[in-house]
């Protein structure tokens, strides 16, 4: 049987959309449960980390990664998408590089930032993207982000290559024309490549056509669980059934894995990531007080798939 469960770190090439990547991934797998955990655009490349089977479960956890990218900035002209692909709609000299070293530190930490109107983003239930398209003015509303970290690496006087460590929901063309405003220019993206997320890195990945018969599926294990902020837990067999099913479990009834404290879950309490005693992942919960509260409990079916 095809493996069907697991994380596939896949390097997405220039040119293709996300959407089209993830085609021989469903074909080779035998499934279409699949999940991407943040999309790039069609002129980027880099990783895009996926999950499969019943992990899509985890999705909210994966998509909150912080995200790091590699991006070359255009200086002296804007396009309407902000990358390489749109219209030029507005022309600037390129800045100094002693003017961008001096600017970066003013986009670091928390900021408010606006989505380019060619993007995913939905105002009014329809995709910004598509309403730009049709020639509608948007004015898109700002958004808090966070930049960690912002390096300028190198510049030929019109391309800037960055290097940038962000929040989950920061977009590097609202940066790239941000940026250029602030030193009295405009830019565009030239390239992206996306080199990391959380603790996934663009050298471990590999071409979708690759994962053939499952190889190079990366397992959920307890080590995973804690770095996307999961306290990993322990269920004792006696007590399998009761997880199954969904049955009230208290606090003591879980081992902790590791040592450390876990991040909070959605209503304040800590995120627990629920294991067998043979390393089977089953589901996640939250501590409510003494007693647990069921996040999703992840049940084999006839076929061994984790529903």
């Amino acid at each position: 049987m095809i493996c069907q469960e697991g994380i596939a770190l896949v390097a997405k090439p220039a040119g293709q959309t996300s959407f089209q990547s993830l085609g021989p991934l469903k074909r080779l797998l035998g499934t279409r449960r699949l999940g991407h955990t943040g999309t790039l655009d069609k002129f980027a490349s880099g990783l895009l980390v996926v999950l499969v089977g019943g992990l899509t479960r985890l999705g909210p956890w994966f998509t909150a990664l912080d995200k790091v990218y590699e991006a070359i900035l255009r200086f002296g002209e804007e396009t309407d998408s902000l990358d390489p692909e749109g219209e030029v709609v507005a022309l600037a000299p390129p800045p100094s590089a002693e003017a961008i070293v001096l600017a970066l530190p003013s986009f670091l930490g928390e900021i408010m930032q606006s989505p380019p109107a060619y993007s995913a983003v939905h105002i009014d239930g329809k995709r910004a993207s598509d309403r730009a398209r049709s020639g509608e003015v948007l004015h898109m509303r700002p958004r808090p982000v966070t930049i960690h970290e912002l390096d300028l690496v190198s510049y030929d006087g019109m391309d800037a290559r960055l290097r940038v460590r962000c929040s989950s929901g920061t977009y590097i063309r609202s940066l790239a024309r941000d940026l250029a405003l602030s030193v009295g220019s405009r830019a565009r993206l030239q390239a992206l490549s996306r080199l990391r997320v959380g603790p996934f890195s663009l050298s471990d990945a590999q071409p979708a056509e690759d994962f053939a018969e499952g190889r190079g599926l990366v397992p959920f294990d307890s080590k995973l669980a804690a770095a996307l902020g999961f306290e990993p837990c322990l269920l004792a067999e006696r007590n399998l059934p009761v997880f199954r099913r969904g049955g009230s479990l208290r606090l003591a009834d879980l081992v902790p894995l590791h040592e450390g404290k876990a991040g909070l879950g959605e209503g304040g309490g800590r995120a627990l990531a629920v294991f067998s005693e043979a390393g089977e992942f089953l589901g996640a919960m939250e501590e409510s007080q003494e007693l647990l509260r069921y996040r999703f409990v992840l049940v084999p079916n006839a076929q061994g798939e984790l529903a």
